[in-house]
């Protein structure tokens, strides 16, 4: 597991498989969302055999695969919701980490608190260089 902290509530990682469940819950981590879409990946990385480990190890499990089709307003929400809804930290993965960290950006742009150059940096800080994002967090900040 190479968990990556954006924030003290979300963290994100690339591909994770049963044997880092352990590892995982030791860490903290009280919800892990899966954002790799099924196709990617064999079966013994797909999202109900990772859910099997995760809920077995009593830590919280959600779906949501993203593509750059499905980077939506719909979904940016839907992953706050998790992160909201989660009892504790959150490790978001997909293959590299990147997706989980766009959506995060993405559904930073709503807080008022939090300026585009902040967002650039908390995701270079954790090596994910978002820069061609830069114009669509910026048009969306208003």
């Amino acid at each position: 597991m190479d968990a990556r902290t954006l924030t003290p509530r979300y963290s994100v990682s690339p591909q994770i498989s049963v044997e880092d469940i352990p590892a995982i819950k030791a860490a903290g981590f009280t919800t892990v969302i899966c954002n790799r879409p099924d196709a990617e990946v064999p079966p013994s990385h797909q999202a109900e055999t990772i859910r099997a480990a995760v809920e077995d190890a009593g830590l919280s499990f959600q779906v949501l695969p993203l593509t750059h089709q499905t980077m939506t307003p719909e979904n940016v929400e839907k992953q706050g919701a998790f992160v909201q809804s989660s009892e504790g930290p959150v490790l978001a993965y997909c293959a590299s980490g990147t997706r989980c960290s766009v959506i995060w950006a993405l559904g930073q742009v709503a807080n008022p608190e939090i300026s585009v150059d902040d967002i650039m940096s908390t995701t270079q800080e954790a090596g994910y260089d978002l820069s061609g994002l830069r114009p669509t967090l910026e048009a969306l900040k208003g």
